[in-house]
């Protein structure tokens, strides 16, 4: 039996008082992929992951998560499939890094949660700050820590807005590695980044959000010079 289709957007539109932020995307991603989304700042790309994480719901439009309305009866149980980086971490700063992953551990009912925690804090680089707060952490051990929170529950979608953002090379290398392991084994993952040549070579489908609406898609994974007449032509050099 063919598993089914992890997103399926369709004219997917989100309003913000008077402003349009998403003006009809067409989004369809299978298992086992990474899609990367590429475009400017304020092309809508933050609003179309919110909308896909279930936590923004669209003016107008529909999305289906593993076969399911992302907005149906079963939204609860479609959150516990989903891991998400954003631009907040979702992290207590007054909490250690070790009471945060339990924390959401014990909220996703994680049987082995302590051994979990201890396995990504050691993955993150963070096993040696694992009794500090939060709040004293710098943006780069913030950054691995939410990535650590995102993959506590071993989701089958991760959605990931900007995850390089603060890593230095050996964390950004790390988070490499684990979403292609996570491909191998059949996850999906959709990811914003304004790094273009690791975002294009890590992911097998790349598109470019322009004003709100889905304005270049690679049928297959996207060559670095195709890439860039496509976002010289659809965006310009600015």
């Amino acid at each position: 039996m063919a598993r089914p289709v992890v997103v399926e957007a369709q004219g997917l539109v989100r309003r913000f008082g008077t402003a349009t932020v998403l003006a009809g995307v067409d989004l369809r991603v299978g298992p086992g992929t990474i899609v990367a989304i590429f475009g400017p700042n304020g092309a809508g790309k933050t609003t179309l992951l919110r909308i896909l994480a279930t936590l923004l719901a669209p003016s107008a439009g529909a999305v289906s998560l593993f076969g399911n309305d992302a907005f149906g009866s079963h939204a609860g149980v479609l959150r516990r499939r989903i891991g998400l980086v954003a631009h907040e971490t979702f992290l207590y700063p007054d909490l250690t890094a070790t009471e945060n992953l339990l924390y959401y551990a014990r909220l996703y009912r994680i049987d082995d949660g302590s051994e979990r925690a201890a396995e990504l804090l050691a993955w993150a680089g963070l096993d040696a700050h694992r009794t500090r707060p939060v709040r004293s952490f710098s943006r780069g051990m913030a950054q691995r820590l939410a990535l650590a929170r995102a993959l506590l529950h071993r989701p089958e979608l991760l959605l990931l807005d900007e995850p390089f953002s603060g890593l230095d090379a050996a964390g950004a290398e790390a988070v490499e590695t684990t979403l292609a392991r996570m491909r191998e084994a059949g996850g999906t993952v959709v990811l914003t980044t304004h790094d273009v040549a690791r975002g294009l070579a890590l992911s097998d489908r790349a598109c470019i959000l322009n004003r709100g609406r889905l304005a270049w898609e690679s049928l297959g994974r996207a060559p670095a010079d195709a890439f860039a007449a496509a976002y010289r032509r659809v965006v310009g050099d600015g």
